[in-house]
């Protein structure tokens, strides 16, 4: 049986850190949409690509120092590359040994604001290697994606966004394109989109169809060569 200090990062409950942020969430669907379903694509993009060293969580409190509960926020989507997958209560930054890759807020009418402002400046003074704010609604950001790479000499320099609006993710080595309400994630060298697991359910339903309408075309054939095939109607 592990130990505490045998734990893994972030999987110990510590009364000092809780899990929660204290804060009601109250959202539109438009929000929780969008939070949702890049989650789910970047945690699908990860592991087709057998990184099991990928972090992919979302509204999960980050506590940035040490004995300061105070210090934490609770980013809509954050990456963090070279760390284990596995699940955790909170994201700590000095169990996981560095601060996360690339954090995403969805902007909403409650946060943008603080999106744009505080959140950007400290996760500036963090070190997060990319910062990536998206408005679904597109009401309170222009354009509603923008991105933020941290230069050599530590500060946020914008993304410049390329054909529709996408913006290179170089941490992440893939394309982040605005689709409608939701955020989408592209292959950085061809710009395809990779596909949601709705869009992959369907796909499947599509590849069984056909299938089977194969396989009833071959019985058919086979049946037609040996003449057993239904006789003429009387």
């Amino acid at each position: 049986m592990k130990t505490s200090e045998q734990a893994l990062p972030g999987t110990t409950r510590d009364p000092l850190y809780p899990d929660w942020d204290g804060k009601d969430m109250g959202e539109t669907d438009y929000h929780t949409l969008a939070i949702m379903l890049l989650r789910e694509v970047l945690e699908d993009f990860f592991a087709q690509a057998g990184r099991a060293d990928v972090h992919v969580a979302s509204t999960m409190v980050m506590y940035y120092q040490q004995g300061v509960p105070s210090s934490r926020r609770d980013p809509d989507v954050l990456v963090t590359l070279g760390v284990g997958n596995h699940q955790r209560r909170s994201f700590r930054v000095w169990e996981e040994g560095k601060v996360p890759d690339v954090l995403f807020e969805i902007a909403s009418e409650s946060t943008w604001r603080e999106d744009v402002g505080a959140k950007r400046q400290l996760y500036e003074q963090l070190g997060i290697r990319e910062y990536f704010l998206f408005d679904p609604e597109g009401l309170y950001l222009n354009p509603p994606l923008q991105g933020f790479r941290l230069s050599p000499a530590g500060s946020y320099v914008s993304i410049q966004p390329g054909q529709g609006g996408a913006l290179e993710s170089l941490a992440l080595g893939l394309l982040l394109v605005p689709q409608g309400n939701v955020l989408r994630v592209a292959d950085l060298q061809t710009g395809q989109l990779f596909p949601t697991r709705a869009e992959r359910a369907e796909q499947a339903e599509e590849r069984a169809e056909q299938a089977e309408a194969e396989v009833e075309r071959l019985r058919q054939l086979l049946q037609d060569r040996n003449g057993t095939g239904p006789g003429p109607s009387t």
